[in-house]
C-alpha cells in the first residue's frame, strides 16, 4: 500500500502521529496498540516490507487455539507508529485513546510475502504478552465489500490457553511502555513520554508541524554552508529560569556534535571542530543522509542511554572503547543552516519548527529533542527525580549565538564538569592502574589545583588511564603553587592535556572537591578551555558529618563494573546519614562482608571478630551471655569502620538494644519467583498493605535492592517476637488463601514459580531485613530505597537507586517519604501466641 493513505488520512499540525517514511532496511517488529476510537479496538500489525502491515481486530488477540476473531486490513503505517503511544485530538482521523499494548518480534513460516499475498500467514511471535504459532487468513470478499477482512487465529502450542483460563486482554490491560491503563493515558492528553512524563504541546510547536512560508525566514539569508559554525554554549546557574520567554530541554550527557549533512559528504564534528565521522558507526550517518534534504548543519548530542532511560557518559565510553555502535542515539535540538539558508539569526522557535519537521521522516538512531514550557524550576525537579543531569534552558525568540551567552542557561542535579588531568596516583591493589587521577583548572593561564578524584572506575578503566598516562609522565608539576606534602604523595604528574569529566557534591571553602567521581576521558574538549563552572568560595554541604575513620586502600573496587570504590562507598553513606541513622544505630547487626569486592569471598557475620575496630560496638545477647557478642553502630565513624570491614550489607534485627524482646517495626519481603512482573510486585505491596491498614498499623514501602519490595510497619515496643511472628504468619498466609494463583508463604522455591513468596520469617528473635539505604552486594551497585506510594510504578524498578543516582533524589525531593516513620507507630493490637 505504501504510506500516500496514511498521511492522507492525517493533519500532522494537530495530531501527534509520526508522519514517517517507508524503511530502507527490512526487520521483523510487531506491536499491538488498544485503540480507543469510536469504539474500542486493537491494530494489530506486522513489520513488512519497511512499513507496518495493520490490521484493526475489533475484539482483540484470543490465546484460545481456533477461536476466530475479525481483522479488519487498514492502511499501512510507518514504523515509528510502533511506539506511539497518547492521544489523537476528536475530530481528527482515529480521534481518541492510543495505548502501546504489547510489542516484540515475529518471525514468518515460509515465505512471508508469498503467504501474504495468497492471504495465509503464518507467523511466531515472542511479545511482552503475545507469543507462539498465530494465523492471518484472508477471507473471501463479497459482492462489493470495500473492506478486505481477515481471521486472527491463535496455533495450539504451549502460549495457547483454554476458555476456563483468564483472557489476556482483561489480565493484562496495562501498556508494556508505561505500564498505564487508557483512562490514565486519556488524562494525559494529548502525548506522554515514558522517559519524560507527560508532554504539552506547546503553541509554536503546533504552528511548527504546518508549512513553514516565507514570512517566517525572513531573517534567514541564502548562504553557502560553512565548514564549521562555532557552537552555542550555556551559562551555568544555581536554578532555572521562570516567564514565558524560555522553554526547557533536558540536559544530555554525551557528545555534543555537529551534524553536517551532505548528499555527498556528511560529516560529524565535535564542538572544537574535530572530524569525528568515523567514530560512531554508519547508522547514524546513514540516517543523516537519507533526510530530505540537500544541505543542512544540525546542533545535538550523541549518547547512549543506560537502564533507567538517562544518557550516561561512562557507558558511550565504555561502548566507544569496545568498538560496539548499536546503542548510540543522536538527539538533535537546532538548525543553523538549511538547504543554502543561514538560519543563525532565525528565532529559536522557529528553528525547532524546521528542524521537527525535517526530522518527521527520520528512522533511529536520530531523534528529535522535545521541549518544555512549564515552570523551570518544575522541569528541573521532575529531571533530577528521573536520575537525568540538569536541563538547559533557552529564550524562545534568541538568534543561534556562538560561545557563551545567558540565552542558553543550564542548570544541574549534581555539579558536574570537566578538569584538566595533571597527575595520578597508582593503585595499591591492582598492578599498572591508577589509584585517583589529580585535578586542576585554569585560572589567568595558570593551573589550579582543585583535588583528586578516586572513584568511579571500573577495572578496565583503571589499567586504561594508567597505560594512557604513563606516556605522559613529567618530573615537574604543572601547578602553579607548590603542593602540600599530603597532596604530593605517591603523586605521578603528567603533562595537563587531557581532559576528564568528573562530578561532585560540593566545594569546599578553599576550593577543593568534595565526593568526586570520574566519568570519562573528554577528547573534544581542549585543556587550555578548562576553568571553574561554579564560584570559588562555594560553601561546603551544611550539616553533613564528618568522617575521621581512616581508610586503607580507598581505591579498592567494591563494585568493579560500576566503578564503586571503598572510599566511594564511604562517601555514599555520609551522604545518606541522616536519612539512614534511625535505621541502623542502636540495634543488632548481621553484616555481609565482602574482602575484595562482590565478585570475590562473601560471608554473613553477625558476632564479633579479632581486630574489630573500637568505632564498631559489642551488644551481649541476654539469652546467651557466653556467646560471642553481637555487632552495633552509634554513630557515623561505626558505619565507616563497617565500611572499613568491607560490609557491603546491613541487616539490623526488628527492635533496638534497650528493648531486644519488644520489635519496634516489622517487615513483609514480597519475593517475586520466576516469571513474575514487577506490576505484579506492586499489586501485592499495595494489597499488604491494605491488610495491615485493617489492622491499624501504618505502613511503609521499599526497594529490597533486590528483585522485590519490603513493606514495613513502625510498632510501639509493646508486642513479644511470638505475637509478631503470629501475626505476620497470618497475614502471609490469608494472601495466599485468598489468591494461591499469585502467592505463597513457604518458603519452598519449588512452590514459588510465577508467585510471590511472602515472606514473615524476617520478624522473629534474631532475624534481620535489609537496612533501608543499605547497598547490597550485586552487580549495579544497587541500594535499598524508602519510597513514597506514590512513587511505585513500573518506570521504578527494583533495582533503579544506586549508589550514583541516590543522593540525587536525595536533593530533589520535597519531603523524606519515610521521614514521619517512627511517629506513625502505633502498638500491635493481637493476642495470639505463635505455636
Amino acid at each position: 500500500m505504501g504510506l500516500e493513505t496514511y498521511r492522507s488520512k492525517r493533519d500532522f499540525g494537530a495530531t501527534l502521529e509520526p508522519r514517517g517514511r517507508r524503511a530502507r532496511k527490512s526487520g521483523h517488529s510487531f506491536v499491538v496498540q488498544k485503540h480507543d476510537a469510536s469504539r474500542l479496538h486493537y491494530d494489530f500489525r506486522l513489520e513488512m516490507d519497511g512499513v507496518l502491515k495493520s490490521w484493526a481486530v475489533t475484539k482483540g488477540p484470543s490465546l484460545v487455539p481456533g477461536e476466530k476473531r475479525l481483522a479488519v486490513q487498514v492502511e499501512d503505517h510507518p514504523l515509528e507508529y510502533g511506539s506511539f503511544e497518547g492521544t489523537i485530538p476528536k475530530g481528527e482521523y482515529g480521534g481518541g485513546t492510543v495505548l502501546l499494548w504489547d510489542r516484540g518480534s515475529w518471525s514468518p513460516i515460509g515465505d512471508a510475502k508469498r503467504g501474504f499475498a495468497k492471504g495465509h500467514l503464518d507467523f511466531e511471535l515472542e511479545g511482552e504478552k503475545l507469543a507462539g504459532r498465530w494465523h492471518l487468513v484472508r477471507m473471501a470478499s463479497k459482492p462489493r465489500e470495500k473492506r478486505n477482512n481477515w481471521l486472527l487465529i491463535k496455533g495450539d502450542d504451549d502460549a495457547a490457553r483454554t476458555h476456563d483460563e483468564p483472557d489476556i486482554l482483561d489480565e493484562r490491560p496495562e501498556s508494556v511502555a508505561s505500564g498505564r491503563g487508557l483512562f490514565e493515558i486519556e488524562r494525559e492528553a494529548p502525548g506522554w513520554s515514558a522517559k519524560t512524563g507527560r508532554i504539552r504541546r506547546s503553541k509554536d510547536e503546533a504552528a511548527g508541524s504546518s508549512t513553514i512560508g516565507a514570512n517566517d525566514l525572513k531573517k534567514a539569508k541564502l548562504a553557502e554552508m560553512p565548514d564549521f559554525v562555532d557552537p552555542a554554549l550555556a551559562t551555568l546557574v544555581a536554578s532555572a529560569p521562570e516567564g514565558t520567554r524560555w522553554v526547557h530541554e533536558i540536559k544530555f550527557d554525551g557528545y555534543r556534535l555537529q551534524a553536517h549533512v551532505n548528499t555527498k559528504d556528511t560529516k560529524l564534528l565535535t564542538r572544537s571542530g574535530l572530524d569525528w565521522t568515523g567514530k560512531f558507526g554508519k547508522p547514524i550517518l546513514e540516517a543523516l543522509t537519507a533526510l530530505d534534504v540537500k544541505t543542512a548543519i544540525i546542533d545535538g548530542e550523541l549518547v547512549v542511554e543506560a537502564g533507567n532511560g538517562a544518557s550516561d557518559f561512562s557507558a558511550l565510553q565504555d561502548d566507544l572503547s569496545q568498538g560496539r555502535t548499536d546503542r548510540f542515539a543522536f538527539y538533535a535540538f537546532d538548525l543553523m543552516h538549511l538547504d543554502g539558508r543561514d538560519l543563525t539569526r532565525v528565532p529559536l522557535v522557529t528553528r525547532k519548527q524546521l528542524l521537527q519537521k525535517l526530522l518527521g521522516d527520520a528512522v533511529e538512531p536520530l531523534r528529535f529533542s522535545t521541549h518544555f514550557e512549564e515552570d523551570g524550576d518544575l522541569i528541573l525537579r521532575h529531571a533530577c527525580r528521573l536520575s537525568l543531569e540538569g536541563i538547559v534552558s533557552k529564550l524562545k525568540d534568541a538568534p543561534y549565538r556562538s560561545g557563551r551567552s545567558r540565552n542558553w542557561l543550564k542548570s544541574k542535579c549534581s555539579e558536574r564538569q570537566e578538569f584538566v588531568i595533571a597527575g595520578y596516583v597508582p593503585s595499591t591493589t591492582t598492578k599498572q592502574a591508577i589509584g585517583s587521577l589529580v585535578l586542576g583548572v585554569y585560572e589567568n593561564d595558570q593551573l589550579r589545583y582543585v583535588g583528586k578524584v578516586g572513584t568511579g572506575y571500573s577495572v578496565a578503566t583503571a589499567l586504561s588511564l594508567y597505560k594512557k598516562l604513563e606516556k605522559e609522565r613529567t618530573s615537574d608539576s604543572p601547578f602553579a603553587r607548590r603542593l602540600s606534602a599530603d597532596e604530593a604523595r605517591q603523586v605521578r604528574f603528567v603533562e595537563p592535556d587531557l581532559v576528564a569529566e568528573v562530578e561532585f557534591r560540593a566545594w569546599t571553602a578553599d576550593g577543593i572537591l568534595r565526593h568526586a567521581s570520574f566519568r570519562g576521558l573528554r577528547e573534544d574538549k581542549p585543556a587550555k578551555e578548562i576553568v571553574q563552572e561554579t564560584k570559588k568560595a562555594a560553601l561546603s554541604v551544611e550539616g553533613e558529618p564528618r568522617r575521621t575513620v581512616r581508610l586503607t586502600h580507598p581505591d579498592r573496587l567494591y563494585w568493579p563494573d560500576d566503578g564503586v570504590t571503598k572510599e566511594g562507598l564511604a562517601d555514599y553513606y555520609a551522604e545518606v546519614w541522616r536519612h539512614m541513622a534511625p535505621f541502623v544505630v542502636a540495634r543488632p547487626l548481621a553484616l555481609l562482608r565482602c574482602p575484595t569486592g562482590i565478585n570475590g569471598q562473601k560471608f554473613f557475620q553477625k558476632h564479633a571478630w579479632k581486630g574489630l575496630n573500637p568505632k564498631i560496638a559489642l551488644v551481649r545477647d541476654p539469652k546467651s551471655p557466653r556467646d560471642e557478642p553481637m555487632i552495633g553502630i552509634h554513630d557515623l565513624d561505626g558505619l565507616m569502620a563497617l565500611v572499613q570491614s568491607a560490609t557491603l550489607e546491613i541487616h539490623p534485627w526488628g527492635a533496638a538494644i534497650a528493648d531486644l524482646e519488644h520489635p519496634d517495626m516489622l517487615t513483609m519481603d514480597l519475593d517475586p519467583g520466576e516469571d513474575v512482573s514487577w506490576e505484579a510486585v506492586i499489586l501485592a505491596a499495595e494489597e499488604t498493605r491494605e491488610r495491615l491498614s485493617a489492622a491499624g498499623l501504618n505502613a511503609f514501602v521499599k526497594s529490597s535492592g533486590g528483585k522485590g519490595l519490603h513493606v514495613v510497619a513502625p510498632l510501639k515496643p509493646k508486642a513479644n517476637w511470638a505475637s509478631v511472628k503470629a501475626f505476620t504468619k497470618d497475614v502471609a498466609e490469608a494472601m495466599a488463601h485468598d489468591a494461591p494463583d499469585r502467592y505463597v508463604a513457604t518458603i519452598a522455591k519449588s512452590k514459588r514459580k510465577g508467585k510471590i513468596l511472602v515472606d514473615y520469617l524476617r520478624n522473629q528473635r534474631g532475624a534481620t531485613a535489609v537496612a533501608a539505604y543499605s547497598t547490597r552486594a550485586r552487580p549495579g551497585a544497587a541500594v535499598s530505597m524508602p519510597l513514597g506510594w506514590d512513587e511505585l510504578s513500573p518506570s521504578i524498578g527494583p533495582g533503579y537507586f544506586t549508589v550514583e543516582n541516590t543522593p540525587t533524589r536525595l536533593a530533589s525531593i520535597a519531603r523524606d517519604p519515610w521521614g514521619d516513620f517512627r511517629s506513625a507507630a502505633t502498638p500491635l493490637q493481637f493476642k495470639r501466641q505463635a505455636s
